[in-house]
């Protein structure tokens, strides 16, 4: 069973480091380069022109190295990996509209904020809604309508409001990663680490998974998610996928994932969030894309109601290159912030199964 995991982030990494260059010569015969906007950091005018919408090369390897997975293994897809999977394309498609429309049609805002909005809010509710269907033998759906950390707490908040948290999830996570994608590989490497934590909690789960409640040490102590090995293959194939990109979005970059990537990202955490049950736990595995959006929340509010602003530049990123930091010290020093939040995020997750043992 254990196959899946490892084909399926094997596979991953190959597809994207040897499809990311050929994806970067297409972008760049085509002229489809990065809009630099004119307020940022000086050192950026650099960037100005450099092949993006690269999230494509990772969104397209991860969907073929789970389905490449299973047929090498024999094993059939499940729902769960499904509704990931499709929201993870589902934001991507939408942040590649906005990438398109930037590029290619020269509107340096892309989708305008309504339609934008729109189009997650359609992929997210069709992700909620169908995430309710398709209850297994022992009744367990793909998601709960039961809030949950390291597993389900027991407060039941009915369909209509799961949806609505759901929908917050969603659009929380994409734009935490969207702002995160500032500087070259941050937002990349950051997510290898969280993809790392969730192919750890699949299997976890799995092993302790209440349908194998017969041959555990202690039956109370299990966790009641329905597809939890097929989450960690998801996870496995994003962590592979993202590597390969990372070899070539790391410093100095030849391709940016754009929009295109970061809502596919921000998305699919959000859905392995929901799916495996560890829904406020993500809120810690993907400390640093909320420190991020922090950032942005507490400029703008500063700004708005006192009229000065924290940071010298938000994002916080940002703010740190302003103050003298080159960019690859920003990005290494917040990939170690980003491993300390899933250390400690794992951490928990573990001492919640202990306690319980």
């Amino acid at each position: 069973m254990m196959n899946q995991i490892l084909f399926a982030g094997v596979i991953g990494l190959f597809l994207t480091l040897i499809g990311t260059p050929l994806l970067i010569k297409l972008l760049a015969r085509k002229g489809y380069g990065q809009y630099i906007r004119d307020d940022g950091p000086r050192e950026h005018a650099s960037k100005r022109g450099t092949p993006t919408m690269g999230g494509i090369a990772f969104i397209l390897a991860t969907v073929a190295a789970y389905f490449l997975s299973k047929v090498i293994t024999g094993k059939p897809p499940t729902y769960s990996g499904l509704l990931v999977l499709g929201l993870m394309v589902g934001m991507g498609m939408v942040g590649f509209l906005d990438d398109y429309i930037k590029i290619v049609k020269r509107r340096s805002l892309g989708l305008r904020a309504k339609a934008k909005m729109a189009g997650q809010l359609i992929v997210g509710i069709a992700f909620a809604v169908l995430s309710l269907q398709f209850s297994d033998n022992r009744g367990n759906t793909p998601a709960s309508t039961k809030l949950s950390f390291i597993t389900d707490f027991g407060w039941t908040i009915g369909p209509v409001l799961f949806v609505v948290w759901a929908l917050f999830m969603i659009l929380a996570m994409s734009n935490g990663v969207n702002l995160t994608d500032g500087l070259d590989g941050l937002a990349t490497g950051a997510s290898v680490l969280v993809f790392g934590a969730y192919t750890f909690i699949g299997v976890w789960q799995y092993q302790e998974s209440c349908a194998n409640a017969m041959t555990l040490t202690n039956p109370g102590a299990c966790y009641e998610v329905r597809d939890p090995l097929d989450l960690a293959v998801v996870a496995s194939a994003l962590m592979g996928a993202c590597l390969g990109f990372l070899w070539w979005n790391t410093s100095p970059a030849k391709i940016f994932m754009g929009d295109t990537g970061s809502l596919a990202l921000g998305g699919v955490l959000a859905g392995l969030a929901i799916c495996s049950r560890t829904e406020l736990l993500i809120a810690l595995l993907g400390g640093l894309f909320v420190l991020i959006t922090m950032s942005v929340v507490i400029q703008v509010g500063s700004f708005r109601l006192t009229g000065k602003r924290v940071f010298r530049m938000a994002p916080l990123q940002h703010h740190f290159e302003l103050k003298g930091w080159s960019e690859v010290l920003v990005v290494v020093r917040f990939w170690i912030i980003q491993g300390i939040c899933v250390i400690v995020g794992l951490g928990l997750f573990y001492a919640g199964w202990a306690a319980d043992k």
